[in-house]
């Protein structure tokens, strides 16, 4: 008799891209990483420059999982900077000092007020597209802020939200490849140990661990092949930033990125090879 195991004894992985919609060098290589690569999912940036020109792409690929990259930190904002003057500049552009931000978005009413009207234009901003909502996921990770994770699920629910990024890269993995553990890593797991309990709590699907955390903006196809022999049981989401080719929009906000080898990293026949025996799967699939 043939035995069924549960998600948890598969090992199953989403290959994600972030920042879709940045710019139109970000689309074009999130595009090129699904239809000649292994990407499964990616998260759109509804206020980013080239929005419009992402959405027109995914449209053209159905197979793709889009969900919803939520900003409040360092990019574009939805509403304008007359409704929301204490998060952005006159801009529309959200400050990039985490510690800060943190510390308003915790203690000021009037902060957290418009944080919450920014959140649910960018749901109703999504829903707009027309594109099925597969997931959600935040900017620089945000959403371990317990008021922002709190806010994302609460507006989420409004969307018909099934799923949530819970990222959590286990140190003891990433020791294994070279990478020692700091305080940072440490305290991000304490933090998303939060953000699942919020999303369980509701009923939301959420990853059992994601990589990439460590390796931002360096998810090289070495890397990823290294990683293949060392990953958990599990649902495990592996998320990426591709460009087709650096642009100034990118230089500019993650000057220290390797947008294109990660495109070329996940159009590898190394790591679909490596990766031949998991099961590639999206949010929506789980």
């Amino acid at each position: 008799m043939l035995q069924m195991l549960s998600p948890h004894e598969r090992r199953q992985v989403i290959f994600t891209a972030d920042d879709f919609g940045l710019s139109e060098a970000v689309n074009e290589g999130i595009e090129r990483a699904y239809r000649e690569g292994m990407l499964s999912s990616a998260s759109l940036m509804v206020g980013g420059a080239a929005v419009e020109d992402a959405v027109r792409r995914a449209k053209t690929m159905p197979g793709l999982r889009i969900g919803l990259h939520v900003v409040v930190i360092e990019g574009p904002s939805v509403l304008p900077h007359a409704k929301i003057p204490a998060l952005v500049d006159e801009s529309g552009f959200f400050p990039s000092d985490g510690m800060r931000l943190g510390f308003r978005y915790f203690f000021l009413p009037e902060v957290r007020r418009q944080l919450r009207a920014e959140i649910a234009a960018q749901f109703r901003a999504f829903a707009e597209t027309g594109l099925r909502l597969d997931h959600a996921d935040a900017h620089k990770h945000m959403h371990l802020h317990p008021t922002i994770g709190r806010m994302i699920i609460d507006a989420g629910f409004s969307y018909g939200l099934p799923a949530i990024r819970i990222p959590c890269e286990p140190v003891d993995v990433m020791a294994k490849c070279g990478v020692a553990p700091g305080l940072g890593a440490r305290a991000m797991q304490m933090w998303s140990r939060v953000l699942r309990r919020q999303a369980e709590h509701v009923g939301l699907i959420v990853n059992d661990q994601v990589f990439g955390l460590a390796w931002s903006g360096a998810m090289t196809e070495d890397r990823l092949i290294e990683l293949s022999t060392k990953l958990p049981d599990g649902v495990t989401e592996l998320y990426f930033h591709p460009a087709a080719r650096p642009c100034g929009e990118v230089t500019r906000l993650m000057p220290e990125y390797h947008h294109v080898a990660e495109l070329e990293a996940l159009c590898s026949p190394r790591v679909r090879e490596a990766f031949a025996t998991f099961e590639r799967v999206a949010y929506g699939d789980l």
